[in-house]
């Protein structure tokens, strides 16, 4: 959907009045594993990966053990015993899953270590589009091996202040509080390239309890 918009503005832009404004495209997740940077970050995220993967599968094949262990000397167990293997269990699923999304969840430390090894490379390749765009005198440059695709634009071409004119915003009002400082950071990003190998999928091991 989102490169559909794309395609959409980029219809637009040539066929307008604005035909003179330059426009390009580049394919960031081409450029990036030719980096020996990126090649270097990758590697490092799949030690990390690996090292966490096998301290979860340890916990998990550990909790696995108790199960058996449980249902093996169950018929011989009283009944505050088997309340207190079976917590003593659950226990330890608890904390293996917690562990589990602490490395492997939305913001873990997965993601974080992700974040920071890749941080010199996505800053060395915004340095490089930026120059590109100002050697070359382009005003828009797309990603095309991403849905979001913006990579440089512009900043003559933010109308933003005049929307928010429209809307009875003062956007100088806005400019000197600090929350809307556009003059001061031009809209320029680096889309990210999806870098990470996947996490790895714990599966608890819970059998039923009696």
């Amino acid at each position: 959907m989102k490169k559909i918009f794309i395609l959409l503005v980029l219809s637009i832009l040539c066929n307008s009045a604005l035909y003179a404004q330059k426009i390009g495209y580049t394919d960031m997740e081409f450029i990036t594993s030719k980096m020996p940077e990126y090649q270097a970050a990758q590697v490092e995220m799949k030690k990390f990966s690996d090292k966490w993967a096998k301290e979860i599968g340890e916990k998990f094949a550990e909790i696995d053990r108790m199960q058996r262990a449980y249902m093996a000397e169950e018929i011989l167990l009283t009944d505050e015993l088997k309340r207190k293997r079976q917590n003593e269990i659950r226990e330890k699923e608890l904390e293996a899953g917690e562990y589990n999304s602490k490395i492997f969840g939305m913001e873990g430390q997965m993601f974080q270590k992700k974040k920071e090894l890749m941080k010199p490379v996505l800053e060395k390749v915004q340095r490089a589009v930026t120059k590109v765009c100002s050697q070359r005198r382009l005003d828009f440059m797309f990603d095309k091996s991403s849905d979001i695709g913006m990579l440089y634009t512009n900043p003559k071409h933010d109308y933003s202040d005049y929307v928010m004119e429209e809307l009875g915003i003062d956007p100088k009002a806005n400019k000197a509080t600090g929350s809307n400082d556009k003059a001061a950071k031009p809209e320029q990003s680096v889309q990210q390239p999806a870098l990470a190998p996947s996490s790895p999928k714990q599966k608890s091991t819970t059998s039923k309890l009696k």
